[in-house]
């Protein structure tokens, strides 16, 4: 009655952890940015781009910050972001070592939005395609379909939006996000969708197309075709 579960390949699965490892160390990364920028708002009143954050060094926080103990605090904050982008740039330079011979890896770099770290994802994720009978179900995978509960063939109900993988739910937002700002056919789709609904709705379908898409180029090892892609 219970369907069989699916065992991720033992070969694969350090890989996997390791992409997995980076998702929390960027996080970090994040929050001690945010923490040492409201540092400086809070004693300096000025505002600070992300560019200009990385490049101060602790000579020219000594002369924004005149006292010994905010220096500290952001000089601390400075030497955690350094560990964590020497941290954050081996896990993924490990990672890349590992996937760049794969032809479905490659394929999914041609797709607009899809970068390396989400196509390191998605691969990672997803496993071999032939697990998924179908482009549907790959998409459910993905928390890309409509959300139901179901039981013997039976619907029992809709809500059940937990089932499926949180990585790849992830991975096909951010790229659909990237997609929505850059790519003028995922424009016209959203535009399209979001007049008929609402944006989130519009947002997750075009993340439901483009993770069909996806689907087929690592099954069939074909590149990405817009036209194809958003009929």
């Amino acid at each position: 009655m219970l369907p069989e579960g699916y065992i991720y390949p033992k070969a694969a699965r350090a890989v996997r952890d390791v992409l997995r490892k980076r998702a929390p160390l960027v996080r970090q990364h994040t929050a001690h940015v945010l923490s040492r920028h409201n540092l400086l708002v809070r004693h300096t009143g000025a505002r600070f781009r992300a560019k200009r954050l990385g490049e101060l060094t602790p000579e020219a926080l000594a002369r924004l910050l005149p006292e010994a103990e905010q220096r500290l605090a952001a000089t601390s904050s400075l030497a955690m972001l350094h560990c964590l982008d020497q941290q954050i740039t081996i896990l993924a330079k490990a990672v890349g070592q590992h996937l760049h011979h794969l032809p479905a890896y490659e394929q999914l770099l041609t797709v607009d939005g899809i970068g390396t770290i989400l196509a390191q994802t998605i691969v990672l994720e997803t496993g071999h395609s032939s697990r998924f009978p179908t482009v549907g179900t790959d998409a459910s995978y993905c928390r890309c379909g409509q959300s139901t509960k179901g039981s013997h063939g039976k619907r029992q109900g809709q809500g059940n939006v937990k089932n499926g993988h949180p990585y790849l739910e992830w991975a096909s937002m951010e790229a659909a996000q990237f997609a929505i700002r850059f790519s003028p056919r995922s424009q016209r789709f959203y535009q399209r969708k979001q007049a008929q609904s609402h944006r989130m709705v519009a947002r997750k379908a075009v993340a439901h197309t483009r993770s069909r898409a996806c689907y087929d180029m690592m099954r069939d090892l074909v590149p990405f075709d817009v036209h194809t892609a958003f009929g």
